[in-house]
């Protein structure tokens, strides 16, 4: 069962109905186990940063994919020789494979990953094109008709 209903909201909303698709989408994802955690911030006006913590996963193992509006992060581990010994009396650091999928706004194009300290930072930058930002639209008064009386 959904948690959410976003129905309210299509009724005061014109032209965000995709908006609402998505956070739809999003809810029912089959791959909702919530691993790897990750943090999505607004670092300037059209400048956004997805951090997600990938502990135990080097730069070969991880693979960011944008397709489209579709943003992939992959991780695949590889058992490192020797690893199969190892006995862990507790294992608290996942170290398993993912796929996570973000699904991203029009115009959103990614500029930059890096990995430090056990977190994948993602770079995202929104650039609209000239066509599509709003222009001021010049309004010309026009001269008044004179009024003919008889």
């Amino acid at each position: 069962m959904r948690g959410f209903d976003y129905s309210p909201f299509y009724r005061a909303t014109v032209g965000f109905d995709r908006v609402f698709d998505l956070l739809d989408s999003a809810a029912g994802q089959a791959n909702s186990n919530g691993y790897p955690p990750y943090n999505i911030e607004k670092t300037a006006e059209n400048a956004y940063r997805i951090v997600m913590a990938v502990a135990g996963f080097t730069e070969s193992e991880l693979n960011a994919t944008q397709k489209e509006n579709e943003l992939l992060v992959t991780g695949q581990t590889a058992a490192p020789n020797g690893e199969g010994d190892k006995q862990f009396l507790y294992r608290g650091i996942a170290g398993r494979n993912f796929e996570r999928r973000f699904q991203l706004a029009d115009h959103v194009k990614v500029t930059g990953a890096k990995l430090a300290n056990g977190l994948l930072t993602i770079e995202l930058q929104r650039e609209i094109p000239e066509e599509k930002k709003p222009r001021a639209i010049e309004i010309k008064a026009e001269a008044a008709k004179p009024v003919l009386t008889h």
